[in-house]
């Protein structure tokens, strides 16, 4: 128990725990953006279609059986939602990627200045 509790307590534990919850937010953020705001722009534009209604259906409901149909216009849903979550992952990283850049930049004139100075 005392390993399990020494596991846990690191800090990369504790980060990758609190990435995943503001992950899961960010999603719910984006599947909202894309379902509320973008899709029924982009649907008037398309003739007042809903995409989450665009689908194929390859066998009618039947009774109490519902319809077996490929539901393309979810998909896009997601696929847009996806493009949208890496599109922003992409930003973040290329953010800290410069960030990196910079300081490993810096660090030598920051050396050579302490030098001066003595």
């Amino acid at each position: 128990m005392g390993e399990f509790k020494e596991f846990a307590m690191k800090g990369n534990v504790v980060d990758l725990a609190v990435g995943i919850v503001v992950g899961g937010a960010f999603g719910k953020i984006v599947t909202s953006f894309v379902n509320d705001i973008i899709m029924p722009p982009v649907g008037l534009l398309l003739g007042g279609v809903d995409f989450k209604d665009l689908m194929v259906v390859l066998k009618p409901a039947a009774g109490e059986v519902p319809a077996v149909a490929i539901r393309y216009g979810a998909f896009l849903n997601v696929l847009l939602d996806f493009i949208i979550v890496a599109f922003a992952i992409f930003m973040v990283v290329k953010a800290m990627n410069r960030m990196k850049r910079k300081e490993v930049k810096e660090e030598p004139k920051a050396e050579e200045a302490k030098k001066q100075k003595k």
